[in-house]
This record gives C-alpha cells, structure tokens and sequence, in this order.
C-alpha cells in the first residue's frame, strides 16, 4: 500500500528535495505540502495522509502547535518532526504534543525514507545517539509530558520494566533481544504489551515514559 505523505516546511527547497525522493519511491507518495502550520492542519484533515514531515519554525502557527491539533484529532496522521537538533529545542514541546519522532535535516535522504516508512507502520523513531542527547535536554525540561502525565507503570512486569528501560536507552529490538538473550520476536511482543498497557502512542512515548518514570537517566542513559 503506498503511504501517502504531507510536507510542511517554510523553506520550498527543502520541500523540492523531499518531494523529488520521494517521487522515486514506489511505496511513498507526497499528497499535499505547505510552508505554513494552519495549513498544514487544514491539509491533514483534508487529505488524511499517513504521515506528515513537519518543521518546527514557521511564520503564523509554528510546527508544536500543528502538531498538537492534528494528532488529538480521531485516527490522526502520524506527525514526524524535521528540525535542525543542535539548534532546535522547540523539538521535545513537539514530542509532547504528540510526534511520533523526529528527523534531523542532515540526515541522508535514505535514511529520511525509511524513517518515513517506520511512522507509516506504527513505530516510532528516535536514533539511539540522539536518544541520549534526548534524555540529557529532557532533564533540564520542567514538567511531565502531557501525553504520559497520568500513566502509571505498576501493571508492568520486571521483565516488561526491563524491556521499557532499554527502548528508553534507544536500544533496538535486536539490541535488546541480544542484551536480555531473547527472540526479536518476543522482545516485539514485549513492546506491544508495553504501548497497550501504558496507553502510548508508539515507541517515542515510551522513551519519554521510561526517563519521566526514572527508569533512565542521563547519567544511567544507554547504548
């Protein structure tokens, strides 16, 4: 099934370059873009694509509050962020308000097209190197995300705590299979369990769950 992607960025040749990708991509397809939030949550609800690729820094509505309005509403896109990370703090108020993750404008377009797929499917995506980077600014963040304020995690089991706190380091399902000396399988069904209990929205969230819970920290923060 192709994946239907919307891309919001004020700066046209970011959007020209993503646009021509993906146009060689059999499985993507870019259904709407805009350089502008309002847009943006006009668009997502006109087009109801898969994914949208959001900026952060926009004139009018900036790319947290897009964010916000399109994903509290009903079977919502995935929203994934695109920012320059060194120089954006306004990231983790998107993460809060609901990104699935985020990529970086320097990534490699591959990389940027299988980031895109990984949403599509459910998941979401933080590179375990700026999962720690991640971990370490969320320490200086006040307040618990608003997503995952009223969670709790005391119908998780030890081995589920366990697998929790190694998403939490950025660890990958084969990393972790291969740390606890289990089946990739398993560790999936893990996670799975992990998102129904704690009612995450994807694998971003139980990031941001495992550092605001204490399970990691930047000084204990991972692989």
């Amino acid at each position: 099934m192709t994946i239907r992607v919307v891309l919001v960025d004020d700066q046209p040749l970011v959007r020209a370059g993503l646009r021509m990708v993906i146009a060689e991509d059999p499985g993507l397809r870019v259904a709407g873009e805009t350089g502008t939030g309002g847009e943006a949550v006009r668009l997502a609800r006109e087009l109801r694509p898969d994914v949208v690729v959001m900026d952060i820094r926009m004139p009018g509505m900036d790319g947290i509050e897009a964010t916000r309005i399109i994903t509290a509403d009903p079977g919502s896109p995935r929203v994934v962020v695109l920012t320059t990370f060194d120089d954006d703090d306004n990231v983790y108020g998107a993460l809060r308000s609901g990104a699935s993750g985020f990529l970086v404008k320097d990534m490699a377009l591959p990389e940027i097209l299988t980031a895109i797929r990984v949403i599509a499917a459910g998941d979401g995506l933080i590179a375990p190197g700026v999962t720690r980077r991640l971990i370490e600014r969320f320490a200086r963040s006040p307040g618990p995300p608003p997503v995952l304020r009223h969670r709790t995690t005391k119908a998780v089991t030890d081995r589920e705590r366990e697998v929790l706190t190694l998403v939490g380091t950025g660890l990958t399902n084969h990393e972790i299979a291969d740390r606890l000396v289990i089946s990739v399988s398993t560790v999936k069904a893990y996670v799975t369990r992990l998102l129904a209990k704690l009612d995450a929205r994807d694998r971003v969230h139980l990031v941001i769950l495992a550092y605001e819970r204490g399970l990691v920290s930047p000084t204990r923060g991972g692989a």
